[in-house]
């Protein structure tokens, strides 16, 4: 072999051998991307996230829109929403969620976990049922006295506990119809605690648990009283768990005023409602951008004590009108609005059986408009900071309070 062929020979080598090793170069970078992609695809999964890249996440439809129902504190004043679901079941209004503070607890479970028409009536008859001594148990010796000794509470739960029992189906909080949230106050960081499941009769009492009236309740080692202290109207929960639509029910007016106080303790009593409206007022005023809210609210007065039941059926007549015009007004649930609101009695006819020396105060039954500021229920005076994504009608307030009603639960 001459030098020339040799080295054309030498040339053919050395060419497939370069165009060999570029191939395989090729591939090897090819092959390395793949598995870096994969290994990325896989640890964002791992961490809850999804790869915009991935075609199942373009093939995703929008997310469906989630309603809740927010049930808000006010002691005996709770009735009012007993008439409130009772229009919203009769016009099937059935929500994603629930979830409740204080006496909204009670409610809100009990609806949870039977939200027709047959399970707000039964609600109903419970609540026309109960007497003083029903929930306030007290001794042989009782009187002011007793909020000065050395004890947790004036009352026992053992009252409320019993109407509780009763009244549930269930036994956790897992187990309701609809999904059920009920929030208390934590006595270890003042914080607020949501309890999403587990013993739902530990948690509803530790929701509902009045300071100095009840005991509080403890639960896995620590104790909890009412949830009206941090978080009254719990709202901010469901927007925070993705609801685009929420319907909350107000015991009392959303603007706070506070009688002037005769009585130190009634200036206490004032600062506390106002400490405690004051969340409210925060959240309100820092709605995100599609968030609907629609209020429910009571009116005014129409309860003498927080352990005063007389007005029961005229609070829940109250609730039953509030709720028809706002289904009427806004189209909740699935049944068309069939009729006006019904009329409102009197509260001296709901009081009359109980009343003792002397004659209840006529109250003007009908529902009036209250001047104020556009979209909410209130004194023109205080307004409520209102975002325009918070619809509400103007509530009835034909009663005068004759004391003022208490905070939270």
């Amino acid at each position: 072999m001459n030098l020339a062929t040799s080295s054309n020979l030498f040339n053919l080598v050395f060419g497939l051998f370069v165009v060999a090793t570029l191939v395989l170069l090729v591939l090897s970078l090819r092959f390395v991307i793949a598995q870096a992609k994969k290994s990325k695809a896989e640890w964002l999964a791992s961490q809850g996230n999804i790869d915009e890249e991935e075609p199942e996440a373009e093939e995703e439809g929008p997310e469906e829109e989630m309603t809740a129902l927010v049930l808000a504190g006010g002691s005996t004043r709770g009735a009012i929403q007993i008439g409130m679901l009772q229009v919203l079941a009769e016009h099937g209004f059935v929500p994603d969620r629930v979830y409740g503070s204080s006496v909204g607890a009670i409610n809100g479970a009990g609806f949870a976990a039977d939200p027709t028409r047959e399970g707000v009536e039964r609600m109903a008859q419970t609540w026309l049922k109960l007497k003083r001594d029903d929930i306030y148990r007290t001794g042989r010796l009782h009187g002011p006295w007793l909020y000065l000794q050395q004890r947790d509470a004036v009352y026992a739960n053992s009252g409320l506990r019993a109407i509780v029992e009763k009244g549930f189906p269930f036994e956790r909080l897992e187990e309701a119809v609809l999904p059920i949230e009920v929030v208390a106050t934590s006595l270890t960081d003042g914080g607020e605690r949501w309890f999403t499941h587990g013993p739902a009769i530990e948690a509803i009492l530790a929701s509902a648990a009045m300071p100095a009236i009840f005991p509080p309740v403890e639960i896995d080692g620590e104790k909890y009283i009412d949830g009206g202290i941090v978080d009254n109207v719990p709202f901010q929960r469901a927007i925070d768990a993705g609801a685009s639509r929420i319907v909350i029910l107000l015991c009392s007016p959303p603007v706070v005023t506070p009688p002037p106080s005769r009585r130190p303790v009634e200036g206490m009593v004032n600062a506390l409602l106002i400490a405690i409206h004051a969340r409210f007022v925060r959240d309100m005023a820092h709605l995100p951008d599609g968030v609907e809210v629609i209020l429910c609210a009571g009116p005014e007065g129409a309860t003498r004590d927080f352990d005063d039941f007389s007005t029961t059926e005229h609070l829940i007549a109250l609730g039953r009108a509030e709720a028809s015009e706002i289904v009427r007004r806004y189209g909740l649930g699935t049944i068309p609005y069939p009729a006006p609101p019904l009329s409102v009695p009197s509260i001296a006819d709901a009081a009359s059986d109980e009343s003792e020396g002397g004659t209840a105060r006529q109250r003007d039954p009908s529902p009036k408009p209250v001047p104020g500021h556009t979209g909410v229920t209130g004194s023109p005076d205080q307004s409520l900071p209102p975002p325009s994504s918070v619809v509400s009608p103007t509530s009835g307030a034909g009663v005068d309070p004759d004391t003022q009603p208490e905070p939270g639960t």
